[in-house]
């Protein structure tokens, strides 16, 4: 009934996906102060634990089982996974079990919300962060993941996101943002990276996992799904090239960093579209993202917004950038499952594609501000001074990241 090769590529490619979220927490880990190593990597892997479990009790059902409110959010019907067994097939792909589909979605569900908190390194409360991990799930994840996948209202409207320019980078990115004018400035805004080094293992964690990310959402084993592999290599290639290029003409010397961070922005900007354009579509949209991503991050230093770690300017405006780019270069002959986009007559799909992510990142910024204003009525979001000043490793977990002196 099942087809084993195409079940056996997608645990691989749920395996890749899981591993993004320590890879995340190695990368950011990596590029905070020495004080806050645990206290940020920690909200990426508790994520891992209360996503599972909001997943299994209603997460699951409310993005891909029916259809309420509109189109906006799923039903209960599969809450407690009930109705799911070992036969039941994936209804998109009848040679894939549904318990496999389960998983690979639940990897996405789990590294969204762990992207934000790049933003607020070091500024919030342990409390508030479980609160906010469950409510934002619930009230903004879940509703685009099933406008957009589980066949709701965007999905009708013809709207398209291959694996997650609008339900992961654009949605996480301007939450971040909205968390930034929440919570204000950090006292110690100079902090450096604390390890380079853990920087990049964090980096090629994330980029070996994005090939799970954005090949297995072809959900299937054929040359779409090479495609999207390969589209995926090429842009976060060009983005590390042009980002490092852009840094070395600006400072004199060729940055590390910067050739980390144009990679990961290159990863998130392709997302959206890499199952549905060519390859030398791929290759503009990584020198796009190493480009803009890099000019949203200049902009942030700017005006000023303690985006700590650049999740707005690398995931939210990579994000952006990728779902307008493939209302651009969409085409049929790449994916008959897709859409023609501008240059192949389809206006339309482009304005559709602008106004979806648009108005996705509106809300998300809206209601996370609101959000984060409701939860400090309950638990501080901030915290005290004293305890930002001393590191949240010791203030709030009582442990180090090393022995004194190691750094």
């Amino acid at each position: 009934m099942f087809d084993t090769g195409i079940t056996g590529f997608m645990l691989l490619a749920t395996s890749l996906v899981m591993l993004m979220t320590p890879g995340l927490a190695f990368f950011y880990g990596g590029l905070a102060g020495k004080r806050n190593i645990l206290g940020i990597m920690i909200q990426s892997f508790v994520s891992m634990g209360i996503t599972t479990v909001l997943w299994f009790i209603c997460g699951y059902s409310l993005c891909f089982s029916g259809d309420t409110m509109g189109g906006i959010i799923g039903n209960l019907d599969k809450a407690f996974m009930q109705g799911v067994d070992l036969n039941s097939p994936f209804p998109g792909n009848h040679k894939l079990p549904e318990f496999v589909f389960i998983a690979y979605q639940m990897m996405f569900a789990i590294i969204t919300p762990a992207l934000i908190t790049g933003a607020f390194v070091n500024r919030v409360t342990f409390k508030s962060y479980l609160i906010f991990l469950v409510l934002w799930q619930v009230l903004v994840y879940y509703p685009f993941a099933h406008m957009v996948w589980g066949g709701g209202l965007l999905a009708k409207w013809g709207v398209l996101d291959f694996a997650g320019g609008i339900v992961v980078h654009a949605i996480a990115g301007f939450a971040a943002l909205a968390s930034v004018f929440y919570v204000g400035r950090r006292r110690d805004k100079e902090s450096p990276p604390n390890s380079i080094p853990l920087i990049a293992i964090g980096t090629g964690l994330l980029w070996f996992g994005w090939y799970g990310f954005n090949a297995g959402s072809a959900l299937d084993v054929n040359a779409v799904t090479g495609l999207a592999f390969l589209n995926t290599d090429v842009a976060a290639s060009f983005a590390a090239v042009t980002w490092l290029a852009i840094e070395w003409s600006q400072h004199r010397k060729p940055k590390f960093v910067g050739l980390l961070t144009g990679a990961v922005a290159g990863l998130a900007t392709i997302t959206p579209a890499a199952g549905y354009i060519s390859l030398p579509a791929a290759v503009f949209i990584g020198v796009a993202a190493g480009i803009v991503c890099y000019l949203a991050v200049k902009l942030k230093n700017k005006m000023g917004w303690d985006d700590a770690l650049d999740v707005w300017g690398v995931h939210g405006m990579g994000g952006v950038l990728g779902v307008i780019l493939l209302g651009v270069f969409a085409s049929k002959t790449m994916n008959s499952a897709g859409a023609d986009g501008l240059l192949s007559g389809g206006t339309h799909f482009f304005i559709k594609q602008c106004i979806a992510v648009v108005g996705a990142s509106i809300y998300a910024f809206v209601f996370t501000y609101v959000m984060l204003a409701v939860i400090n009525k309950i638990t501080k979001v901030k915290v005290a001074e004293a305890d930002e000043d001393a590191g949240l490793d010791e203030s709030l977990h009582g442990e180090k990241a090393y022995d004194e002196g190691v750094i």
